[in-house]
C-alpha cells in the first residue's frame, strides 16, 4: 500500500481555530483564514516537512477554494501558495 496517496488525505474543517487541517503521521498541515463578511482571506500554508512533496498544500488549499465556492464566498489569497495555486488553476480565479 502506497502511504504517500493523495486518496489518504482527510482534510476538516476546524471552525474555531478558522482553518481546514489534515494530520499524516502525527503531523499536522493546515491552511488558515479570517472570515471578513462573504470574503474568505486565506492567510497561511502550513504544511510540516515531514509532509512535504506530497501534495498536501495543494490538497488543502483545493479544499478550502472548494468550500469558499459552495458557500458563495469569495477569496483573498493573502498567502503566496494559494495566489499561485489560483494562477495554476485559472477554474477558481472567479472566486478572487
Amino acid at each position: 500500500m502506497n502511504q504517500n496517496s493523495k486518496q489518504d488525505i482527510n482534510i476538516t474543517h476546524n471552525t474555531q481555530a478558522q482553518r481546514f487541517e489534515t494530520t499524516v503521521n502525527d503531523h499536522t498541515g493546515f491552511i488558515s483564514y479570517q472570515q471578513r463578511g462573504d470574503t474568505l482571506v486565506y492567510d497561511h500554508t502550513i504544511v510540516p516537512q515531514e509532509l512535504g512533496g506530497r501534495g498536501i498544500g495543494s490538497a488543502l488549499v483545493k479544499h478550502a477554494l472548494d468550500y469558499a465556492r459552495e458557500n458563495d464566498k469569495k477569496v483573498v489569497p493573502q498567502c503566496s501558495f494559494v495566489a499561485t495555486y489560483i494562477d495554476k488553476n485559472p477554474e477558481y480565479k472567479d472566486l478572487v
